[in-house]
């Protein structure tokens, strides 16, 4: 019979994704993996098969985390700008939580690795484009409930709001002063025109 696991596998896909995210793909060594994770290289090889295949599984892990927080937080309840100010203050800092400054790992892969990995590439636009829907999401109600000017171009205003949050993931990472990401992120909000006059009264 084969020997059992003494790991938890998703565990440590967890803290291999926070190793990643923390250094890279390429500046991350099987070495540093195996010290991060107390497992010996065989270990890591016979799970995981190699380094590109647990990135892969990290990177799925991150996602499918990230993207279940901002989905809660987009799709909560309250005024339009206030849910989208809410969620890109939250980007810039409070979804670092333990890991300031660390930036968001899609975006870290992307500007590392581009185009050049197919299979990273898949992942990372599909993250983008959950992204970009659940915005659109909110602009789509915002216009139909009257917080929105009816005649907002949707498409546009999403892809505006998404430029931005790549921006301020980055800039998270640079350590920029908040107060001037928070001035960045009430000057997109404002940019989604003036609030209907019917707005007021409701």
């Amino acid at each position: 019979m084969p020997r059992p696991r003494e790991f938890d596998e998703q565990d440590v896909v967890a803290r291999a994704a926070g190793l990643f995210r923390r250094l890279g793909y390429h500046a991350t060594s099987v070495r540093d993996l195996g010290d991060e994770l107390d497992l010996k290289p065989s270990s890591l090889y016979r799970t995981f098969g190699d380094k590109h295949t647990l990135f892969l599984r990290a990177l799925d892990h991150y996602r499918e985390t990230d993207s279940a927080e901002a989905r809660a937080r987009l799709g909560g309840t309250g005024p339009t700008r206030e849910v989208l100010r809410n969620w890109l203050m939250w980007l810039v800092t409070g979804s670092a939580g333990d890991h300031s400054g660390l930036g968001c790992f899609v975006v870290n892969t992307t500007t590392e690795l581009g185009t050049g990995d197919p299979q990273v590439q898949q992942r990372t636009e599909a993250a983008f484009e959950v992204t970009r829907e659940a915005i659109a999401e909110v602009l789509r109600r915002g216009c139909r409930d009257g917080e929105l000017p009816a005649d907002l171009d949707v498409d546009a205003a999403v892809e505006l709001l998404f430029t931005t949050v790549l921006g301020l993931r980055v800039r998270e990472r640079a350590g920029h002063d908040p107060a001037r990401l928070a001035a960045t992120i009430d000057f997109a909000i404002r940019s989604l025109g003036p609030e209907p006059a019917a707005a007021h009264h409701t």
